[in-house]
């Protein structure tokens, strides 16, 4: 951002305009944008990438979990990542995908709602949250294209039915709701396969909280790229939850039982078959 001569902002900032903080960025500063910064021509970047969200609902709200590892081709690049984060009082974010690219389009994502509340005195609908972040992926669509991909899965409470809404996306930017549970990353094919059998849709918070890190545990049984929880050093997934109190995250003191809970469970019978 600069001022003009007389050191005070430039008239663009101080008129009446669009609700969207990424228009008014666009046009006023397009090379802040995360694709306004194209690779040359033949380039190509080995960046950190992150792997598995799973998210499913429960009467009443929405639970969505990361694993915490980032992995630059054979290589853990980082072991305590976090990948899921609240956008705003009522929707969380899961990233899968190049993760400093992802990380920074949530940041985005999050000024996004919040400059629309700021400007009409209310919260965007879910699904207007939903397709306003389509958007944004499908302007990353030139970055996609060279690699550098972002595929996240979106999810919150939708005051207006009570109950709590997921909605998945690929790298154009097309936008579909999900049911009951979705997964993305690496290890979404394995978690997504534990989260048919496991989730109940009358189930409780405890009961999803507890499905989901199966799920993760079962992705990381075989995908290489997710991390499951890792007890000697304490790590262990990112848990968000979201329904009519707002967005939160479970902490890792509550964490802890639920994950010595699946693997005694799993003592002698590590494929989790019961």
């Amino acid at each position: 951002m600069t001022t003009g001569a007389n050191g005070r902002l430039p008239t663009a900032y101080l008129v009446p305009g669009s609700s969207s903080f990424t228009e008014f960025l666009s046009a006023q500063a397009p090379a802040l944008l995360p694709s306004g910064r194209a690779l040359p021509p033949g380039a190509a970047v080995d960046a950190p990438h992150g792997t598995t969200i799973v998210t499913l609902t429960y009467p009443g709200g929405v639970v969505m979990a990361g694993d915490r590892r980032a992995t630059m081709g054979n290589l853990i690049a980082n072991r305590d990542m976090e990948k899921v984060f609240a956008t705003d009082e009522y929707s969380l974010v899961g990233i899968a995908g190049t993760a400093g690219l992802a990380i920074e389009l949530v940041r985005l994502f999050q000024v996004e709602l919040e400059h629309y509340e700021k400007i009409e005195g209310t919260l965007m609908s879910l699904e207007g949250k939903a397709n306003r972040l389509a958007s944004m992926i499908r302007g990353n669509l030139g970055m996609a294209m060279q690699g550098l991909s972002v595929v996240p899965v979106f999810a919150g409470f939708d005051a207006g039915t009570g109950i709590g809404r997921i909605f998945s996306y690929d790298v154009t930017g097309g936008c579909y709701e999900e049911h009951d549970h979705h997964s993305v990353g690496s290890g979404s094919l394995f978690a997504r396969g534990s989260l048919k059998k496991l989730h109940r849709r009358g189930g409780t918070l405890d009961d999803a909280v507890r499905t989901a890190v199966e799920a993760l545990y079962d992705a990381a049984d075989d995908d290489s790229a997710t991390g499951g929880p890792d007890v000697g050093r304490r790590i262990w997934p990112t848990i968000g939850i979201v329904d009519d109190d707002g967005a939160r995250f479970v902490p890792d003191d509550e964490i802890a039982p639920v994950v010595d809970a699946i693997l005694a469970a799993r003592v002698d019978n590590p494929g989790g078959a019961r």
